[in-house]
């Protein structure tokens, strides 16, 4: 199957073979399971950040003991390792140069 052009946004959860002004985050080459693997990972990530919301209201558990925050920390992980195996070379050197897939990011 062809690989086409997406341009991504984790920040507006966006998947798009439009660009816009605010969806250029990312560009990828990618077949339409490849969009939907990534959209289903952005969307768990979604559904962790609701659960860190809501965790974040209880002060005296530490983040590093919280699964709400393990399931997060997977996720944007997974969805930034995603991006990167699938991106262009400004995609795969901004993901570098934020080290979110080096072992010690966190």
């Amino acid at each position: 199957m062809d690989k086409k052009k997406y341009y991504v946004s984790l920040q507006a959860q966006e998947i798009s073979q439009i660009e816009y002004s605010n969806n250029d985050e990312f560009v990828v080459y990618a077949t339409e399971e490849e969009i939907e693997e990534l959209r289903s990972k952005m969307d768990q990530m979604e559904d962790a950040a609701l659960g860190t919301f809501i965790r974040s209201h209880v002060p005296i558990k530490p983040y590093h003991e919280d699964e709400s925050n393990d399931k997060y920390d997977a996720g944007i992980t997974d969805a930034y390792q995603m991006l990167y195996d699938l991106g262009d070379t400004n995609t795969k050197a901004h993901i570098e140069s934020i080290g979110i897939l080096s072992n010690n990011h966190m």
